[in-house]
């Protein structure tokens, strides 16, 4: 995508040293950022820091950092625990444990000496191959989004998501966002809610921003006005991303989707969500056998801001001594999806769904 002019991937490798390049997610909105990894140990700390963050690019950048420890040791010894570095930093996303097993599968047959510069060349497939993917995904919800248009007269479609499920959360074009970049373009008008996805704020961060870059109308609102926008008439269809699908069309995504679903369900609103091939997870039935990543107290108890001097300032806003959870993503059944966008088609939410669209995936 185009920032200031200039074409960006979330992350690319340098062509002089080799290393990684990412866009540090963390500095965004206020800053953009860009940040060397040369390590595998620094690609793990980028990842569970969310410096990148969103499945397709976690999983893309975690190959990268393979290939990087490769590099410096190419042994079975060292690509197992290099392969366990990675896959420890995340658990809800399925995109990880894809990517590395990709890697590993290409590599392992291989003599040491080959492994680094074969490792290289499969990171660089997934990440392309994520760029094409996400184009075909924005085809397929293009077309779902023209006829909402036209079905309404013509007037500017109104879409709620959550959370950021754009270029920065993949290589480039995103998922969810795929379609409402394509449908812009073509001169659909649209008008885009944006909840502020606490307690990160992905999305008054990072989709507003992405949104902005675009020039597409869009508002920030908190998450618990979005139930109030659909009960009002005020949403046409929702829109989001998904950091894992079972075979049986359950959605774990950033938490907050559920209760957006269950709204959705109760106002007669469209839900679906953006489900490129690798998020699907075909060992697993249901959602509740996802492992639900927690993250730090912190990010609750504490918000990162900067003031209008320029300086950034890190505040706390609950009440000293109480006890916070922060679970970070949350289950959405199956039945509560309108429908799977895959870079096949739409699919129904189940097994039947996926399979009609993955009968060489599906088991």
């Amino acid at each position: 995508m185009n920032v200031g002019g200039t074409a960006y991937r979330s992350l690319w490798t340098d062509p002089v040293d080799g290393s990684l390049r990412i866009l540090d997610q963390t500095l965004l909105p206020h800053e953009l950022g860009i940040r060397r990894l040369a390590t595998p140990e620094e690609v793990a700390e980028a990842i569970t820091a969310m410096r990148v963050r969103g499945a397709p690019l976690i999983g893309a950048a975690a190959a990268h950092g393979l290939a990087l420890g490769l590099e410096r040791e190419a042994g079975d010894h060292a690509l197992e625990a290099t392969r366990a570095l990675l896959l420890a930093t995340r658990p809800t996303a399925v995109n990880l444990r894809w990517a590395l097993d990709e890697v590993t599968r290409a590599v392992r047959p291989l003599p040491p000496s080959e492994r680094a510069a074969a490792a290289a060349r499969v990171a660089r497939r997934i990440a392309d191959e994520d760029v094409a993917r996400n184009r075909q995904l924005g085809e397929v919800g293009l077309e779902l989004l023209r006829a909402a248009w036209e079905a309404r007269g013509g007037r500017p479609l109104r879409i709620l998501t959550h959370c950021n499920a754009g270029w920065l959360a993949t290589v480039d074009l995103g998922t969810a966002t795929a379609p409402l970049y394509l449908a812009h373009a073509a001169g659909i008008p649209l008008h885009v809610w944006v909840s502020e996805t606490r307690p990160r704020n992905q999305g008054g961060a990072l989709t507003a921003w992405e949104l902005g870059q675009e020039g597409i109308p869009h508002t920030v609102v908190v998450d618990n006005a979005c139930g109030h926008l659909m009960q009002r008439g005020e949403v046409d269809l929702c829109l989001v991303g998904t950091d894992r699908t079972t075979a049986t069309g359950d959605v774990v995504n950033k938490i907050g989707t559920y209760l957006k679903a269950l709204a959705a369900r109760a106002s007669g609103v469209p839900f679906y969500v953006a489900a490129p091939s690798p998020s699907i997870d075909w060992t697993l039935e249901a959602g509740s056998d996802v492992p639900i990543e927690e993250r730090g107290g912190d990010e609750i108890t504490h918000l990162r801001g900067r003031t209008a001097e320029g300086d950034d300032r890190v505040v706390r806003v609950v009440a000293p001594g109480s006890p916070v959870r922060n679970p970070a993503f949350d289950v959405t059944p199956a039945h509560l999806v309108t429908g799977l966008m895959t870079e096949r088609g739409v699919a129904q939410a189940s097994r039947a769904g996926l399979r009609a669209l993955f009968p060489d995936e599906a088991p």
